[in-house]
């Protein structure tokens, strides 16, 4: 009985706004009722669901013995670079619009380490293999309005940014060939 009192009673406060005015058109169309949503909001979901991995330190089977020391020879991807530099302000179409055009990115290795072994929570005993990596890019930008009256003002600019590509390779306690092997195979996948 005190579920029923409950309902009619949110029943009746919600009946004059679901049948008057403004409210009536919003409440009729259920759950396709059209939600405005800023454009800011896609570019937002993005960096957090598409591009995830940017920032977060890979976990590399252990460095063998007997041959070279792997170095770092894979530098950040320029869709990487683009995303580190700040964005181009969101103007006003018309009034204010900033566009960044002829770009081009050049790296530059800055520190290729290996650290010894420590323990790392959640992973273990691994060496911290340090790459840090400067990228510059260089592009035109172009400031453009069309009301009040028209202006188009282009320039190059220059933005400096460092990335690191830190990654983990996992380090037998032992110097066991079986227990490096079982790493490996963990890591890589059978």
């Amino acid at each position: 009985m005190g579920k029923l009192h409950t309902w009619l009673l949110l029943g009746a406060a919600l009946a004059p706004a679901a049948l008057a005015g403004c409210g009536a058109g919003l409440v009729s169309m259920g759950i396709g009722t059209p939600v405005p949503v800023p454009p800011w909001v896609t570019e937002r979901m993005e960096d957090k669901y598409c591009h995830k991995n940017d920032w977060r330190t890979p976990i590399m089977p252990p460095i063998r013995e007997g041959f070279p020391p792997p170095t770092c020879e894979d530098p950040p991807d320029q869709a990487m670079i683009l995303r580190a530099i700040p964005r181009v302000w969101r103007g006003v179409p018309y009034i204010y619009e900033e566009f960044r055009d002829d770009i081009e990115v050049v790296t530059e290795r800055l520190v290729d380490r290996i650290d010894p072994p420590r323990f790392f929570p959640l992973i273990g005993p691994a060496q911290l293999h340090h790459c840090h990596w400067k990228c510059i890019v260089y592009f035109t930008e172009t400031i453009e309005s069309s009301y009040p009256f028209p202006f188009r003002c282009t320039r190059p600019r220059v933005e400096v940014v460092y990335i690191d590509k830190d990654h983990l390779h996992l380090y037998p306690n032992n110097h066991n060939p079986l227990a490096e092997q079982s790493m490996t195979r963990d890591t890589l996948g059978p």
